[in-house]
């Protein structure tokens, strides 16, 4: 059997797996490797084949990676649509001096952050969860 069908094969099995994923990047590795069986096919030597899989793969990689839409994760963790905090308020008795805080909010303690251009030194009082940085909350003055 010509080894364009071996590199056939894991183009077939590749792009298969591909269905069970959600990224593109097994099917790039799919479409690098049917280009290695399409210089095999052509009769070029082993080096040349691999040499042309993995540059199809790469530069199949560098253009889901130039497509993919940019998203900014700040903007994603004050959605209200997907974290459902955002908005709620919560009160503040003391804010240390590194400009945390320490605040009781749904039966638990979480460590908060004023957010950026808030009045600094920030002051005790009321407040609402503008967004969620990691486990922190961000606050910011109410509306």
């Amino acid at each position: 059997m010509g080894a364009h069908w071996w590199w056939w094969g894991v183009a077939v099995a590749l792009a298969a797996f591909e269905l069970t994923t959600a990224t593109l990047y097994l099917l790039v590795l799919a479409l690098g490797a049917a280009s290695g069986g399409a210089a095999a096919f052509f009769g070029a030597g082993p080096v040349a084949q691999i040499l042309c899989a993995a540059l199809i793969a790469l530069l199949g990689w560098l253009l889901i990676r130039r497509l993919q839409p940019r998203r900014r994760q700040s903007s994603i963790q004050a959605d209200p649509a997907v974290f459902l905090d955002v908005g709620s308020r919560v009160r503040v008795e003391h804010w240390q001096a590194g400009g945390t805080a320490r605040v009781q909010y749904r039966g638990a303690s979480w460590e908060a952050v004023i957010e950026h251009g808030a009045a600094q030194p920030p002051q005790p009082g009321d407040y609402v969860i503008r967004a969620l940085d990691g486990n922190r909350l961000v606050l910011g003055l109410p509306d």
